[in-house]
């Protein structure tokens, strides 16, 4: 499994539309081939700032098969105007999983 992590700084006072837009768009990502769960949490100290996590079954899932997909480009369409610079969007890997 792998983990997208975005780091999303939205402009200032658009955090309402952000979230109304993203709430359409997370049905498109959830819809694609190797997805396997999101969240996206708002930071308490920054109102302008969220943090989007995207489980993936592989690397190629989310930079081939959604990035290159007509559906990346509804993704794009309904979010990127919103942030104040295209964010920095990096992939991890589990190296001791805490489980239960």
């Amino acid at each position: 499994m792998i983990l997208e992590v975005a780091l999303l700084d939205v402009k200032q006072g658009q955090q309402a539309a952000f979230e109304t837009a993203f709430a359409e768009a997370q049905q498109i990502v959830s819809g694609m081939s190797g997805y396997l769960s999101h969240q996206l949490q708002k930071c308490i100290e920054k109102d302008n700032r969220y943090l989007l996590l995207v489980n993936w079954e592989t690397l190629a899932d989310h930079q081939v098969g959604f990035r290159q997909s007509a559906e990346y480009q509804q993704w794009r369409e309904l979010l990127h105007h919103f942030y104040e610079n295209f964010p920095d969007v990096e992939h991890f890997t589990t190296l001791y999983p805490n489980e239960a």
